[in-house]
């Protein structure tokens, strides 16, 4: 019998992250007799691994996709069991007086891309790219058409919390070495996300050159945060349904808290990320509140095997694979036809 089982969530706004701050996941499990662990605050390396590999039985995790589709795309047995659609500031920014104003001036200048040489999965090259793929895709143009530089950075990817390196804070923010690469002079331009991207560009008066965030065509926003799956492991599906199905329900009840209680949403939200709540408002709108649902739509389905076939193509995932054999719709539907009897 389970005594206990892994969790871990990602500096975003996510339904399963606001459920945890309301204390909501830990009373579930502590009703069905169960302990919850934060892989995240895990003193052992192997163990905060699991964030990004999912290679912990009894484990669940809802935040950026590139880590889930790489460990399943690498044969770990996971499963989708919700997805929350959250939309956020997406877009090129450059320094003004670079001569570029708007995405087709991006032909030929030099766009960084940050990279960690030393890591399995680097989410966050792979989120750069898409991006820059993205902004050029608008204005006809391709990956061919820029000067791609790459910046290499020695240190892994870091979620542990308390580190001294952080100076205090919860965690190093992203956008470090393409800044100091942009005022260095060394490249022209760089991608940015969410609210940290968007305060990082306010803060450098930056130039917008491309914003396609809310873009209409998914296949554009589609992107490592957009959308984010909760996930479990498949062991953890087969023996203990019943408390997958307690985790959806509880996560999905988030939605209808976050639309009557906007503002505390929108606190939670900035709490997790480490920002203050008006750049959560600036970097997902104002309707942020209002899409913290927990749902399994095609639409979804269809974005996930659209950037999973980006992530192929670039080389960030090992193999092809079938998306929507990886959801799992029995959990949600329990949670649906419980809310409704």
């Amino acid at each position: 019998m389970t005594q206990s089982v892994w969790y871990t969530r990602c500096p975003a706004p996510t339904p399963l992250s606001i459920a945890y701050q309301l204390g909501w996941v830990e009373q579930q499990f502590k009703e069905a007799g169960v302990g919850v662990r934060s892989i995240r605050d895990s003193k052992d390396s192997a163990v905060r691994e699991s964030h990004f590999t999912h290679a912990l039985d009894f484990s669940f995790r809802q935040g950026g996709n590139i880590p889930p589709i790489w460990a399943r795309s690498g044969g770990r047995q996971t499963r989708v069991v919700g997805i929350t659609t959250t939309d956020e500031f997406q877009a090129i920014i450059g320094l003004p007086g670079s001569g570029i104003a708007k995405g087709a001036d991006l032909k030929g200048r030099r766009i960084g891309v940050p990279r960690k040489p030393g890591e399995r999965i680097d989410f966050q090259r792979a989120t750069a790219l898409k991006g820059i793929v993205s902004a050029l895709s608008l204005e006809g143009l391709g990956a061919t058409d820029v000067d791609l530089v790459y910046l290499d950075s020695p240190e892994a990817n870091l979620i542990e919390t308390g580190n001294a390196a952080f100076l205090g804070l919860k965690r190093r923010y992203p956008y470090g070495d393409e800044l100091l690469a942009l005022a260095g002079g060394n490249i022209d331009a760089f991608f940015v996300k969410g609210a940290e991207g968007l305060v990082l560009a306010n803060q450098i008066g930056a130039v917008v050159v491309s914003e396609f965030g809310f873009h209409p065509d998914p296949r554009i926003r589609v992107n490592n945060g957009t959308p984010r799956p909760l996930t479990v492991d498949a062991r953890f599906l087969d023996e203990r349904p019943e408390l997958v199905a307690d985790l959806v329900a509880t996560v999905g009840r988030v939605a209808n808290w976050a639309e009557a209680n906007p503002h505390d949403a929108v606190r939670l939200i900035a709490n997790e990320i480490g920002v203050g709540e008006d750049a959560v408002w600036a970097a997902n709108g104002p309707d942020v509140h209002r899409h913290l649902a927990l749902t399994l739509e095609q639409e979804q389905s269809v974005a996930f095997d659209h950037f999973s076939e980006f992530l192929l193509e670039w080389g960030f995932i090992p193999a092809e694979f079938d998306v929507a054999d990886w959801i799992d719709h029995a959990p949600l539907e329990a949670a649906q036809h419980r809310k409704a009897a």
